[in-house]
């Protein structure tokens, strides 16, 4: 397997939830990452964290679904931290609504931030990768974004979108030496699902966790440059 040790990662919305706890496990592969997230005080917090590993890190506070601000804060974090090996696409919003009863802003503001988020975030790091002739940017999909479902319209979409987007970039990137990998796992006990969608309580015996999240994003990392995983979903034991 691959050795991660001086690699440079960005992780969308590393400061919480699936998005942290993939950050902390580079670090402890020794990998140096850099996290986005919107709000500053977590997004501090956790680069201290990340230090705490004895590793380098970098964070900015920006929105990801604004191509400006992506393409102006993405600038700055390579020329001062490098260039990225490693992008992790996570960040991401949700709102489960009726179709008729969710505000069209609201509709259009998840898709923007799920699909166009990614969209940006890859145009930013794409250019160094193919001119190392090497990289990974793993796309964090959903369940949802393989089927539809009542009141899931803009969520599924916004997820479905992104599979087809990271399939495409996949096969367009392998002649690059670029790994483009789809995950669509099932629910994860993080602070979206729990606190705010209500849709588990993040009961440790039975839901997933954020830490198996990220030791998958791990593994496929580690596998042989000549081995790409395409896609791939993770599901919790207990239905």
């Amino acid at each position: 397997m691959e050795k991660l040790t001086g690699k440079k990662a960005i992780v969308t919305g590393g400061n919480r939830g699936l998005g942290k706890a993939v950050a902390l496990a580079l670090a402890a592969e020794g990998v140096d990452v850099a996290i986005t997230g919107r709000d500053e005080k977590t997004v501090k917090e956790t680069v201290k964290e990340l230090e705490g590993k004895g590793i380098r890190a970098a964070y900015s506070v920006f929105d990801i679904s604004n191509q400006k601000e992506v393409e102006s804060e993405m600038e700055k974090l390579q020329s001062s931290f490098g260039s990225f090996d490693i992008l992790i696409n996570n960040a991401g919003i949700s709102a489960f609504q009726g179709f008729l009863e969710m505000p069209v802003d609201k509709w259009k503001s998840i898709v923007q931030t799920n699909l166009f988020g990614p969209y940006f975030m890859s145009r930013a790091v794409l250019p160094a990768m193919i001119e190392k002739k090497g990289g990974d940017i793993i796309n964090v999909s959903s369940t949802a974004g393989l089927k539809g479902g009542a009141n899931t319209s803009a969520y599924s979409v916004s997820k479905a979108g992104l599979i087809s987007l990271s399939e495409s970039l996949m096969y367009e990137m392998r002649k690059h030496n670029i790994r483009v990998t789809t995950l669509t796992p099932s629910t994860i006990a993080s602070d979206m699902s729990v606190k705010l969608l209500k849709i588990t309580d993040g009961n440790p015996e039975k839901v997933l966790q954020p830490d198996d999240f990220a030791e998958l994003v791990i593994d496929i990392l580690k596998l042989n440059k000549r081995a790409l995983l395409a896609n791939a979903s993770l599901w919790s034991t207990n239905p």
